[in-house]
């Protein structure tokens, strides 16, 4: 019977305070090579795809309440992008045509290419001109637009020069 509880050091035995710097080191290892290697079955230098729209649904930009968040259960890639969807029929709706659904000019802000340089767009500032959508960075780039249709299309004519800049090929839309 036991009137004290027993140290656990006084039991442990002599040898492993000796080892233990040892095997913190080798967890230590360990640890790093697991976080270095790539995950299971992805291949290294895979391509990393990218969300489109910060996931807004493409197609429902041309529905009346304009657009909608995808959700991941809806998704599909195309043009080395990942789309979402906020349902099925949008889905199924984009990958029957999906250069009518997909933003102009590679998503960039329509009137940073008139000016002959790539700007990142807002998913939220937009305008349909001519069943085209067109992304936009604020709201005085998309009333210049509105105001002028015609800048669509010398926009359309400027993109494939500027194609080529982006950081990330626009395969397509064209």
């Amino acid at each position: 019977m036991w009137l004290t509880r027993p140290d656990p050091a006084a039991r442990a035995p002599r040898y492993a305070s000796r080892y233990a710097p040892r095997r913190a080191r080798a967890a230590a290892v360990c640890a790093v090579l697991m976080l270095a290697r790539p995950a299971m079955g992805e291949p290294i230098g895979a391509p990393i795809a990218l969300l489109t729209l910060n996931g807004f649904d493409p197609v429902s930009y041309f529905l009346p309440g304009g657009p909608l968040p995808g959700t991941g259960r809806f998704e599909l890639t195309w043009g080395g992008r990942v789309w979402r969807f906020a349902g099925s029929a949008n889905r199924e709706a984009f990958r029957d045509d999906p250069t009518t659904y997909a933003p102009r000019l590679g998503g960039y802000d329509a009137a940073g290419i008139l000016e002959g340089r790539l700007v990142d767009a807002d998913p939220l500032v937009f305008a349909v001109i001519g069943d085209r959508l067109y992304l936009f960075r604020d709201a005085g780039r998309r009333a210049r637009f509105l105001a002028d249709p015609g800048l669509a299309g010398q926009a359309e004519s400027a993109w494939p020069g500027l194609r080529d800049q982006a950081d990330v090929p626009v395969t397509a839309p064209r």
